[in-house]
């Protein structure tokens, strides 16, 4: 893939995920020691380049620092992308005459990386292993080597994130004080209500008029402290035409002019201008008013209504920021509960069950080293598979999505293919009804999808009958409607609603999967701009209802 060669734009991307210089976490340094694991070498290193060093973030099997980025060997390729290896440097016509294999600073025989790039396309530096001897790593080593460079740039990016989270957050606290203060400050009474009329808030000025300044007292639904009067001073208001009433059966109210008498007495104009509050469900959950003394001052009234639109203004915005930052906060934890348990744990079981075998028996296994090896195995695999599902769910949120012409029956017999071995072994018989039509799309997101709908399909398959799968595609007014049918066990009714959520399963003891395929089809298709629905299959079984719109949102 092409990556961007200004080299200002990728240093000031490398600074800002402020790694230089700061010690590594135990995530960083877990990762590393995965990978010496992974590609069997006793060296590893983690290493962010920037102007003019090589800084090693963490390294496994001797002890870092900084060199010059003249005398480092990953600097002879990082920027080109992509993963390389050297199994034996001294023959390598571009590696032979480096100082770290001729000698002079090292005697490197073996060496491989990948490069770390960012979502931007930044590379950031490298993820690399190395050995004194010769050796070759096979493509099932090299892709894991390539899966842990993409774990790393995730932690990168949590870590950064965290750091922008936190930075929202102390906006949010200073947005906060900022309205607290503006509405124990102005001179104008705020007032507001549930959706009952049960008084929730009463700012300084309101509780002065009502006789409680310096109180927390909240006159509920009584408002004999507040006597108020139609504009000619006499006439009293009735209890549904005080401000707050008016709001919550009419949904607003502005500019309305009365006569407050206060607590000590006193009477004064004011103008109530008040909204109905609602939830973004659109169920209305209050109203407010604000009680503006015009008796002396109208100019200084203007200012706050400016005031107050600005402070809504706040509101709203912050709103959207609590939004986003639940959004955000939600998919990295979960990223960062997968990592840290199923991924961290697991690897280091593996690492203890082979470095028992290898103390206790060496080349000679007996029962109990076999079955040692069997769980480490066992634990390895597990977590290659939750790496794999979680690198696919990130790039169905985060790929470019490049839509185009997708002919479905292709897409399909591409699914078949790809899932060969999963099918025949589980004798199941997949096939569509009808000829698909070409739809619009992005083919690989879309063959992503069918992908996991047809191999959750034979996952949890019926024990008592073939799997049998079925695709059919119709246009209709609304769009395209793609049916995904299976002959499985179902999913019940009470677990639909939370199924497509980050990690969500049926049967966890199952241990059949890992709760993120149907959560990446969900992804897939709302950035397709359309829907996705279970259902009871007749005679049993799920029936997956994906909405398409004809085109594309642009």
């Amino acid at each position: 893939m092409p990556f961007p060669d200004l080299e200002q734009d990728r240093l000031a991307a490398l600074h800002e995920y402020q790694l230089l210089d700061e010690p590594a976490d135990d995530e960083l340094s877990a990762v590393v020691r995965v990978a010496a694991v992974v590609a069997d070498v006793p060296h590893a290193t983690l290493n962010l380049m920037d102007e003019n060093r090589q800084c090693s973030l963490t390294t496994v099997g001797f002890e870092g620092g900084d060199i010059p980025r003249t005398e480092s060997m990953c600097n002879l390729h990082f920027l080109e992308g992509g993963t390389i290896q050297i199994p034996d440097a001294t023959r390598h016509p571009r590696y032979a005459g480096h100082p770290h294999v001729d000698g002079r600073l090292g005697a490197v025989r073996f060496y491989a990386s990948t490069s770390l790039v960012t979502p931007a396309g930044y590379v950031l530096g490298t993820l690399c292993v190395f050995d004194f001897t010769p050796k070759t790593l096979t493509d099932r080593q090299l892709a894991r080597l390539e899966d842990l460079g993409a774990v790393l740039v995730g932690l990168f990016e949590r870590r950064r994130q965290a750091r922008l989270n936190a930075a929202m957050a102390a906006e949010s606290e200073r947005n906060r004080k900022f309205i607290d203060t503006v509405l124990e400050t102005v001179e104008v009474g705020i007032a507001a209500s549930d959706e009952t009329g049960e008084l929730t808030v009463l700012n300084r000025a309101a509780r002065r008029w009502g006789g409680v300044e310096l109180s927390n007292e909240l006159p509920s639904r009584d408002q004999s402290r507040y006597r108020m009067f139609r504009p000619d001073g006499v006439t009293p208001l009735a209890e549904d035409e005080t401000p707050l009433q008016r709001v919550l059966r009419e949904n607003y109210l502005d500019g309305a002019e009365m006569i407050l008498r206060t607590a000590s007495d006193d009477y004064i104009s004011v103008l109530a201008s008040g909204r109905a509050m609602f939830a973004d469900t659109g169920e209305r959950i209050g109203a407010v008013v604000a009680l503006t003394d015009i008796t002396s001052d109208r100019v200084y009234r203007r200012r706050l209504e400016q005031a107050h639109t600005e402070v809504a203004l706040r509101e709203e915005q912050l709103q959207a920021a609590v939004v986003e930052l639940e959004r955000s906060n939600d998919e990295l934890e979960g990223f960062a509960a997968a990592v840290s348990h199923d991924l961290v744990r697991p690897l280091a079981g593996a690492h203890g069950y082979l470095d028992l075998l290898d103390e206790a028996y060496g080349e000679h296994l007996d029962a109990r080293a076999a079955k040692w090896v069997g769980g480490a195995l066992r634990a390895v695999e597990r977590m290659q598979q939750l790496v794999q599902a979680l690198l696919s769910y990130a790039r169905a949120g985060h790929a470019p999505c490049q839509p185009g012409e997708v002919d479905l029956n292709d897409v399909v017999e591409q699914v078949t293919a790809d899932l060969r071995t999963l099918i025949e072994s589980g004798q199941a018989d997949v096939g569509v009804q009808g000829r698909l039509p070409v739809i619009t799309g992005d083919h690989t997101l879309i063959r992503q999808l069918l992908q996991n709908l047809v191999d959750n399909a034979i996952k949890y398959r019926h024990p008592d009958r073939r799997p049998r799968i079925r695709i059919s595609c119709s246009a209709e007014p609304d769009g395209w409607h793609i049916v995904v049918t299976d002959n499985g066990m179902g999913i019940p009714a009470e677990h639909r609603a939370r199924i497509f959520d980050m990690f969500a399963q049926v049967d966890p003891e199952s241990r059949k999967g890992h709760g993120i395929g149907l959560s990446t089809c969900l992804r897939i298709v709302e950035r397709h701009g359309g829907t996705i629905e279970l259902d009871d299959a007749p005679g049993g079984g799920t029936a997956v209802r994906l909405r398409m719109p004809l085109v594309l949102p642009g």
